[in-house]
């Protein structure tokens, strides 16, 4: 497969020549910078992960629109901006024309930053939860644009689960019949983002970065498109339990509908508010996974170059 980036995509040097090198590179997103953490926690959260990243000799790929640019590694000077700066936008894939015809700021979601990456040819993107279909979709039809993704951009994704404030079953059969390879990491349980069990079983599992990363190789070689979800559960330490998880969400989620929040800002609300009702519990857990996922994305994306598909 082909790692010759777009041209209209601007890269970090540091990002292109480890691309040209063929040597393992990692995506990031940036809304959990902009609308999904609060400041100073969000700064810190996003340079620790580029650090654990670099740790484990991969390179970091930090991916937004800035000034109506599609950019593919941030300086830090930029994940500031992001980081406090109200004129970042929340931009999915159907976002990215009008922010950079527009000359915008835009943080990019799980699907966006999917999209970027494997336009840079990038393969491993490292995000905290997947989005997936909203509870009462049956009747708002409120499906995240993440699934639709995997189905088109040829990304293996490491997440913590879906979002816990989702119906998690629903999601798991919508990325069945979209064909996605749904991995869950040292578990047979599907995990459920702030805690690690959801009541759903795996679809299947791995238990080493060299059997995700030849799942990756052989997919894409057979010319299956799309990517892959990697459900890396939080650690132990970290979680937050099910059950007082659970009774949160239902707050938050009452809480929202009286106050008529929907569509994009639904998401950067619940996840605020229950970061509130859990008196900051949800953020040091939303934390901890990122970073975890941050160790298994580089060395998935170590094993991946080592042996990329053809």
């Amino acid at each position: 497969m082909t790692s010759t980036p777009h041209p209209d995509l601007v890269l970090t040097d540091e990002v292109r020549d480890a691309l040209a090198d063929g040597r393992p590179v990692v995506a990031l997103e940036s809304t959990i910078i902009s609308h999904g953490m609060p400041y100073p926690q969000n700064v810190a959260m996003a340079t620790e992960v580029e650090d654990i990243i670099r740790g484990h000799g991969a390179v970091p790929a930090t991916i937004a629109v800035l000034g109506g640019r599609p950019c593919v590694g941030l300086t830090p000077a930029d994940l500031e901006l992001l980081a406090t700066s109200p004129d970042v936008a929340k931009a999915s894939v159907r976002d990215l024309p009008y922010v950079i015809a527009r000359g915008g700021h835009g943080a990019t979601t799980v699907a966006a930053t999917m999209r970027l990456a494997a336009l840079a040819g990038i393969r491993v993107f490292v995000t905290g939860g997947l989005g997936g279909v909203h509870r009462g979709a049956p009747e708002s039809f409120d499906i995240s644009a993440d699934l639709a993704e995997l189905t088109r951009s040829d990304v293996a994704v490491v997440s913590a689960g879906v979002k816990s404030i989702l119906d998690i079953g629903l999601t798991l059969e919508h990325l069945e019949t979209g064909g996605v390879p749904v991995i869950a990491f040292g578990t047979d349980e599907f995990p459920a983002f702030f805690s690690r069990v959801s009541g759903f079983k795996a679809p299947m599992r791995a238990d080493s970065a060299e059997e995700i990363a030849a799942m990756m190789r052989i997919k894409w070689d057979l010319g299956i498109v799309g990517g892959l979800n990697i459900a890396n559960p939080v650690p132990e330490g970290d979680e937050i339990p099910a059950e007082r998880i659970s009774a949160i969400i239902e707050q938050a989620l009452t809480d929202m509908a009286a106050l008529g929040v929907t569509g994009k800002d639904a998401t950067p609300y619940l996840l605020g508010r229950i970061v509130e009702i859990s008196g900051g519990d949800s953020l040091k857990t939303n934390i901890a996974l990122v970073k975890n996922n941050a160790h298994l994305g580089a060395k998935i994306a170590a094993e991946y170059a080592a042996h990329p598909a053809r």
